[in-house]
């Protein structure tokens, strides 16, 4: 019997992709249906890390369904309620600052108020180079916000990045089930 629907949105942490894209596998394998979902720039850029192509046909493969890249693409999920949870992993700082201020102008950003207006959770898997930065005043408002919940997260290097802050992905799958049971954030937060 097939599990919840679960949205799974890609920014462009482009070098967290190799971590993230496994826990979407894993999440699949576990039976839930996912729908990927990804921001224009991580949709069609091409970095050090891989193609754009390579990485959009893994996560269709994986998923069998189509990725969400466009705004238009992203409108449905509130008024058709396809989502139960929404796991945004990579969440990049712009990212945190649009959810934090109400600006829905990506694909990802709409696809959340599109979700959230069915009170329904949103997972966030943070990896920003300035989370602890400019950034933590939207980390702190999110953490604030109902429906929305946290991946453990902790310094990646502390030493050459001590603002950085990303999610241990491997937690997504343990998160989503733990949110869709209890609904509140799980803990520890901070690893």
């Amino acid at each position: 019997m097939e599990k919840e629907t679960v949205g799974f949105a890609l920014c462009g942490s482009f070098c967290t992709f190799k971590k993230v894209i496994p826990q979407m596998k894993r999440l699949v394998d576990e039976g839930y249906k996912v729908i990927p979902i990804m921001s224009h720039t991580a949709y069609t850029t091409d970095t050090r890390f891989g193609k754009a192509t390579d990485f959009n046909k893994e996560i269709e493969d994986i998923c069998q369904n189509e990725i969400i890249y466009t705004i238009k693409g992203a409108e449905p999920i509130g008024p058709k309620e396809l989502l139960d949870v929404l796991v945004i992993a990579p969440c990049t700082g712009n990212t945190l600052g649009k959810l934090a201020n109400g600006i829905s102008d990506t694909s990802v950003t709409l696809a959340t108020k599109a979700h959230l207006r069915n009170q329904r959770p949103v997972i966030i898997a943070v990896s920003s180079n300035d989370a602890l930065g400019t950034s933590a005043r939207n980390i702190g408002t999110l953490m604030n916000s109902k429906h929305i919940c946290f991946v453990p997260m902790c310094q990646d290097d502390y030493i050459n990045k001590p603002n950085s802050i990303v999610a241990d992905f491997k937690y997504i799958p343990d998160t989503v089930r733990e949110v869709l049971a209890t609904k509140v954030q799980p803990q520890p937060i901070l690893l």
